[in-house]
């Protein structure tokens, strides 16, 4: 049972982990060597774990929304853009843009929180 709980971790690594010994043999860990202040780190790790999680939920738009978010914030190595940008590159309206954001928001508001009743639509 031991082994199978190891397992499911033996990917994983913690910033507390040691890593070896400074020349006065103090035990030095991960966390010691990335060399930021102890509160930026956990802020940034937890950042690129929610927006790696929103990645995945991407699949779940259709093409047009996924373009649009993508495109409007930036993922996947791109620049962030205005929905003007967006529109232009699209030949669509700026405001069919927005729609189409919100909408896009909407469902990935409603799949990372499954428990949320969907918001009323006007």
């Amino acid at each position: 049972m031991h082994l199978r709980l190891l397992k499911k971790t033996r990917g994983e690594v913690s910033l507390y982990d040691p890593i070896g010994v400074d020349r006065e043999g103090n035990e030095i860990t991960l966390f010691d060597i990335l060399g930021s202040d102890p509160e930026v780190v956990p802020d940034e790790v937890s950042t690129h774990l929610q927006v790696e999680a929103l990645k995945s939920f991407l699949g779940t738009l259709d093409e047009k929304e996924r373009r649009v978010v993508e495109d409007r914030f930036g993922f996947g190595d791109k620049d962030a853009h205005t929905q003007r940008e967006i529109a232009k590159a699209l030949g669509i309206s700026r405001s069919y843009v927005s729609r189409i954001e919100k909408r896009a928001v909407q469902k990935l508001l409603e799949d990372l929180d499954p428990e949320e009743p969907p918001a009323r639509r006007h």
